[in-house]
């Protein structure tokens, strides 16, 4: 059965022999990020450059937005090994004039340790996905930390691979996904699909032209380059800069747009551009990432977190 109650599932646990613990480590909240500079090839022009995009433009038919959250406690120890309860969701909210509906979402929780940790958990964990660590090693709290959390990216991933071939199997209309595109040939290959990453963990220059890339003014979007990637599928993306960085740091407003390489081409760049910038959410958001924002995104955020189960 689904957990409701961490404290009561942490009793479950002690009955089974295991210490009880609480954390909710900060980096189990969002995807983890490899920091590096993976130099792209540049498909427009000789050197990046940066292009104007022109005036804010609504889409002018339907889009649909795909993003997930999650999070993950600590909840015991066997040993010296963590077991910890994570929880995934994701959704594609659609929006048709001016209103927008949810068209698909899921959500599960998980139970994620080492196998011999899970074991002696016992049926205080029955009813719960799993999800198991490597086990080759002798147990490192901080090490099965990083595995754990890099295990709950992938299955948040796949939950949203999921989701948005569901939602494609019924709808050609704009599907505007959080994240990379090459994590699928699916979404590499979509000539409808569009992938938004806010994260700069991986710079696709260095040079001159990271230095054109980061100082890329608002209102503009950089050459169209390949990025050099190791994921699943090859794409062709480009730097936007939704907001003035002046005076803040060089990320503030930038975001990496990716989409089908039949797509990466100068006219519909701009077009793809000027629709994202009118879906920038208001300066007066909240949200301390509001610079990196779209509407259509934040509010599949909002969405799943209102409906996300209450542990205490």
């Amino acid at each position: 059965m689904p957990v409701s109650n961490l404290v009561v599932f942490r009793r479950r646990l002690a009955g089974q022999g295991l210490t009880p613990a609480s954390a909710v480590p900060e980096s189990t909240v969002k995807r983890a990020e490899e920091t590096a500079i993976s130099p792209a090839r540049l498909v427009e022009d000789a050197e990046l450059r940066a292009h104007p995009v022109g005036s804010a433009e609504p889409w002018p038919d339907s889009v649909a937005f795909l993003n997930g959250i999650q999070r993950m406690h600590l909840v015991a120890y066997a040993g010296a090994a963590p077991v910890y309860l994570a929880e995934i969701a994701g959704a594609v909210r659609e929006r048709r004039e001016s209103r927008l509906t949810t068209a698909l979402e899921d959500r599960r929780q998980l139970v994620i340790g080492r196998p011999s940790a899970l074991a002696e958990a016992g049926d205080a964990v029955d009813g719960i996905a799993t999800l198991a660590l490597p086990e080759d090693e002798p147990p490192h709290p901080v090490r099965d930390l990083a595995q754990a959390s890099r295990a709950l990216d992938r299955a948040r991933g796949q939950l949203e691979l999921d989701l948005g071939r569901r939602f494609r199997r019924g709808s050609d209309t704009w599907l505007l996904v959080d994240g990379s595109l090459a994590e699928s040939p699916e979404w590499a290959t979509d000539p409808r699909a569009v992938g938004i990453s806010r994260g700069h963990g991986t710079l696709p220059f260095d040079g001159d032209n990271l230095n054109n890339y980061l100082r890329l003014p608002a209102g503009h979007r950089t050459s169209i380059f390949a990025p050099q990637t190791r994921r699943v599928a090859p794409v062709h993306a480009w730097g936007l800069r939704l907001w003035d960085w002046t005076g803040k740091d060089f990320f503030h407003g930038l975001v990496r747009v990716e989409v089908a390489p039949g797509n990466g081409v100068p006219a519909l760049a701009d077009v793809i551009s000027s629709r994202l910038l009118a879906e920038r959410v208001p300066l007066t958001a909240p949200d301390p990432r509001w610079d990196r924002l779209l509407y259509g995104m934040h509010s599949v955020e909002q969405y799943l977190r209102a409906r996300a189960g209450a542990l205490a």
